[in-house]
């Protein structure tokens, strides 16, 4: 193994273990909305800005829902379901023994609002030099703009990053930047 410079974590699915809170978040504000949000979409288009999963959601099934009113609700809902929230465990270790030792980021498709909070609600906030959500890039997942941005706030060339990712479009996103990476093994809801 290279000696990297930087590592660089997904989020959800990745530091942690908020997949299935998401899950049940989306589907519940998707459905508010007159629409539903089938788990295998959902977890194929892990890593996606939010708005842009109720685009998709509107073209693919004709549902006129207004992707800011979706998006609002869904993470109000996701909010309230933060007490239920853990890490993934083999991952916090790695968090845990870089930190301090090599410059740490989160790049992720939530909002910097909903990052501030779950890393908040896990006791990492102060474990991450750089954080970078979706309002930070133009071009999200599996576009490699997230993890450069992460890696030129770092100062760091993307070659020297290793990247922690759950989800195949974040995957694509790193190997777009030129990083290495590590794919977390996905937990996922019974159908």
């Amino acid at each position: 193994m290279k000696p990297y410079r930087a590592y660089l974590f997904d989020l959800d699915g990745t530091v942690a273990d908020s997949m299935p809170l998401h899950l049940r978040s989306w589907q519940q504000a998707v459905e508010e909305h007159g629409g539903h949000f089938p788990m295998d979409l959902f977890y194929e288009w892990g890593g996606m800005p939010l708005v842009k999963s109720v685009e998709l959601l509107n073209e693919r099934f004709g549902y006129r829902m207004i992707p800011a009113d979706v998006v609002r609700r869904k993470e109000q809902l996701y909010y309230e379901l933060l007490p239920e929230l853990e890490p993934i465990h083999s991952v916090l270790a790695h968090v845990l023994e870089q930190h301090g030792r090599i410059p740490l980021a989160i790049v992720s498709g939530s909002p910097c609002a909903g990052i501030h909070n779950t890393l908040t609600r896990l006791g990492l906030l102060d474990r991450f030099d750089v954080l970078i959500g979706s309002e930070d890039y133009t071009h999200g997942k599996p576009h490699p703009e997230p993890f450069l941005t992460a890696a030129a706030r770092l100062n760091v060339a993307p070659a020297d990053c290793l990247v922690f990712e759950d989800a195949d479009a974040g995957i694509a996103s790193a190997e777009a930047a030129g990083m290495d990476w590590v794919r977390v093994p996905v937990r996922r809801l019974a159908e």
